[in-house]
């Protein structure tokens, strides 16, 4: 896992995670800032999982167990694809809470990935 990718897949979920919250407080309904706050974790994860099937490739394989790292970065993605799915369905601003739990969770879970790859 490339480390300065992984700092910024976290950078941009926390900050997701920012605005949905501040969303949700201001209690508004999501809208095209926190669900593309959503799509831009969800286009790192993909990207990430392509970073992944490639680094062994090139010398970069990772030095802890292998399933676990790619069960939290398919989780990660799930997650992400989920919540988008779920506040495009349920319109209030309990999605926005939803969204920015679910960044937080992104955010942990790219950390933990990046200790397991080493």
């Amino acid at each position: 896992m490339i480390t300065w990718y992984g700092v910024a897949v976290i950078v941009v979920a926390l900050s997701g995670a920012v605005l949905c919250l501040v969303e949700a407080l201001r209690k508004r309904s999501p809208n095209d800032f926190t669900m593309g706050a959503t799509l831009l974790v969800a286009l790192g994860l993909i990207a990430q999982i392509v970073v992944s099937i490639a680094a062994p490739f090139a010398g970069n394989a990772p030095v802890g167990d292998p399933v676990e790292f790619w069960m939290y970065l398919i989780v990660a993605l799930l997650l992400a694809l989920g919540a988008g799915f779920w506040a495009l369905v349920d319109r209030t601003r309990w999605a926005n809470l939803v969204l920015a739990v679910v960044h937080l969770s992104v955010a942990v879970m790219t950390y933990r990935m990046m200790v397991i790859w080493g």
